[in-house]
């Protein structure tokens, strides 16, 4: 694709390195087939090709983003199919997330949705904020619902019947290997997840620590600022990535590390690229490269732990819903599948596992129209596989999924 930044745009080292992405793009529409927005709606807009036009245009000039390419940049789910199915190499992750952050910069949005995104970048990422939103959502849900109009009113929907009581696993501390230790790795407790579903932090302290790993929760971590990216407050986001790094470099130089695991895909898609988010900053660049180097997923950990199966699959199928940012984003693919095979269930594939289930971080909240039809389209292919239960690596998946 051919540019025309002027030579004062280029001076900047991210208007530097969109151009370089973009002009990878040679506009082959490889990437629309696996669009999932433009698989529902036919736009070329709302698939990569167009939005990469729109993204050039926007950042060659100096006016403002205008409604039209803001409507169609927040329709991407992030999703990275594209980048999966690319044969050019284009790095539209780094693209759309330059994108983004000069939208949040440069464009006035409704109050209402400045409000909306204002609220989830506050609320989510802290666990104890979110836990007293849920509880109030629970408690008061009508008065809730009148302080909260509109597609506001979502979060509070989102609010499971029950929430959880809080687990002691996910606070700093260190659980030791149950055998001759093999590994020692950081977990990463996540926000979100620990308020949702605090019993993944559990089993996933149980599963490595009977397999001979010391497990170290980490004193100073927190949100791996994915949230905060996706929303466009690219400095907040590497706030929160200076500060995990700094936790668990502490470790790293304490103890040593084997592995920092992740058992949600997609801060592990964020954390895996804390090299590539700090790396201008000569403070922390060298600590990020490490920190992101050391980044697994936990089934990438537990292929190489020879899984002793515990005989509670019994003769259970599973439908294996990939997670974007697993399988788009981290390229992981076959590890998950191996974990659920040597732990004895019968895995099954899912038609269109290719695309998204429609959570994508807070897109559920941002876009409900085109989430509600994704999740509708992969749940009619998730019957098809007559499974016993759904498996997937990623929070936000889980609670599309079960909506």
């Amino acid at each position: 694709m051919q540019t025309s930044f002027t030579l004062a745009q280029l001076a900047d080292p991210q208007i530097e390195e969109a151009e370089r992405i973009l002009r990878k793009c040679v506009h082959c529409g490889f990437c629309t087939a696996t669009c999932p927005t433009y698989v529902l709606l036919g736009d070329e807009l709302d698939g990569p090709r167009g939005r990469i036009t729109l993204i050039k245009a926007m950042l060659e000039t100096t006016r403002p983003p205008t409604p039209k390419v803001v409507t169609h940049i927040d329709r991407c789910l992030s999703c990275l199919s594209c980048m999966t199915t690319c044969p050019s190499g284009v790095d539209y992750r780094r693209l759309v997330d330059r994108a983004r952050a000069h939208i949040d910069d440069n464009f006035h949005r409704p109050w209402a949705e400045t409000m909306l995104r204002g609220l989830l970048a506050m609320v989510l990422p802290r666990p104890s904020l979110f836990r007293a939103a849920l509880l109030a959502s629970r408690l008061l849900p009508d008065a809730v619902a009148r302080l909260l109009p509109g597609r506001l009113a979502g979060l509070a929907a989102m609010a499971p019947a029950r929430v959880p009581a809080p687990s002691t696993v996910g606070q700093p501390q260190t659980h030791g290997a149950q055998k001759l230790r093999r590994l020692r790795v950081v977990l990463m407790p996540g926000c979100a997840q620990q308020v949702l579903a605090p019993a993944i932090n559990e089993a996933t302290v149980r599963v490595l620590t009977r397999h001979g790993c010391e497990v170290v929760v980490a004193r100073g971590g927190g949100c791996c600022g994915a949230l905060v990216h996706h929303l466009g407050q690219e400095g907040v986001a590497r706030d929160a990535a200076r500060r995990n790094v700094a936790a668990w470099s502490t470790e790293l130089d304490n103890g040593g590390l084997d592995a920092i695991v992740i058992n949600a895909s997609g801060c592990g898609t964020t954390v895996k690229d804390y090299g590539s988010l700090l790396k201008d900053d000569p403070q922390w660049a060298a600590a990020a490269a490490r920190v992101a180097g050391l980044a697994r997923d936990v089934s990438e950990i537990l292929v190489d732990l020879d899984i002793e199966p515990d005989g509670t699959a019994g003769e259970l199928s599973v439908a294996y819903h990939s997670a974007c940012s697993l399988q788009h984003g981290q390229n992981v693919h076959e590890e998950p599948r191996r974990v659920l095979a040597a732990a004895g269930f019968t895995v099954c594939e899912i038609a269109e596992g290719h695309l998204c289930c429609g959570s994508a971080g807070t897109y559920n909240l941002l876009q409900p129209d085109i989430s509600e039809r994704l999740l509708a389209r992969k749940l009619a292919n998730v019957e098809r596989c007559e499974a016993d239960v759904i498996a997937t690596g990623n929070i936000g998946c889980m609670v599309q999924l079960t909506r």
